[in-house]
């Protein structure tokens, strides 16, 4: 599933090649990615404005559309992507999520997309159709964003509770942005088995989350994705710990599959 970098570079994309571009038309007659707005509502909002800004919080991210327009929030789901493709046909991506071929115009799993006054249009490609497009999204509710939060708001979101502290990484309201496989990532990096409870950190091991968060975000912006990270290619049945070649182990936690060194994260 797209996690903040996959986020991010979508939202990258948007910024670099959709943004002040008038928009002539909306395709928004999917009614279950769309919902609950109707066919129509998302193009009578945004037909003659052009997106100004492309913001992302976490996994969540949304246009503006104009000073006194609406905002466009746009979710990836599964497998959605951002799409694109200029008058030219050039295309510019957004993940490793592509399902036709690169160049090709074969947009079959176009869930939503806008068309720019020259001819260019901005695609949301979701084969599994679990994206989400939406004016005014609430973001409110959703917790720092993990990439760029402050060591007081990370010490905070771990601050309290009996919640084991992968299932705390996981909370969208503390921590915005962080997927299972980030997770995954992080505590290994920082030597922390991801049952422990969150009261039984100490500052030492708070300290070393943070630092592994941070670099294992700007490790996956800059390399394309969670997938990339070190510690995923081992996270399967016989796998070993990259670091000392200890058996890897799993179990659930916080209702998701998570891997750990069966030696170094105890």
């Amino acid at each position: 599933m797209p996690e903040l970098p996959e986020v991010e570079s979508a939202r990258a994309v948007i910024e670099r090649a959709g943004l002040r571009r008038e928009i002539v038309g909306v395709d928004d007659s999917d009614t279950y990615v769309c919902r609950p707005h109707r066919p129509g509502q998302i193009r009578d909002a945004l037909l003659g404005r052009a997106l100004t800004a492309a913001h992302r919080r976490g996994k969540s991210m949304w246009c503006d559309a104009g000073d006194d327009g609406p905002e466009l929030g746009i979710h990836l789901g599964m497998s959605g992507k951002i799409v694109i493709a200029d008058p030219d046909g050039t295309e510019i991506d957004g993940g490793d999520y592509w399902e036709g071929r690169r160049g090709s115009g074969d947009y079959r799993w176009s869930r939503f997309s806008l068309t720019f006054a020259d001819g260019g249009r901005l695609l949301l490609v979701d084969p599994r159709r679990l994206g989400r497009v939406r004016l005014d999204p609430p973001v409110a509710a959703l917790g720092p964003d993990a990439a760029t939060m402050t060591p007081a708001q990370f010490r905070a979101a771990l601050a309290s509770g009996t919640a084991p502290v992968k299932a705390r990484l996981l909370d969208q309201e503390a921590i915005a942005g962080i997927g299972n496989l980030l997770a995954d990532q992080i505590l290994w990096s920082a030597r922390i088995n991801p049952g422990r409870r969150v009261d039984r950190l100490t500052a030492a091991d708070v300290d070393r989350l943070l630092r592994a968060l941070r670099r294992a975000v700007r490790s996956a912006i800059r390399d394309g994705g969670v997938h990339t990270l070190g510690l995923i290619p081992f996270r399967r049945p016989e796998g070993r710990c990259p670091r000392d070649g200890a058996p890897m182990a799993k179990s659930t936690v916080g209702g998701r599959t998570s891997w750990w060194c069966s030696v170094e994260q105890v």
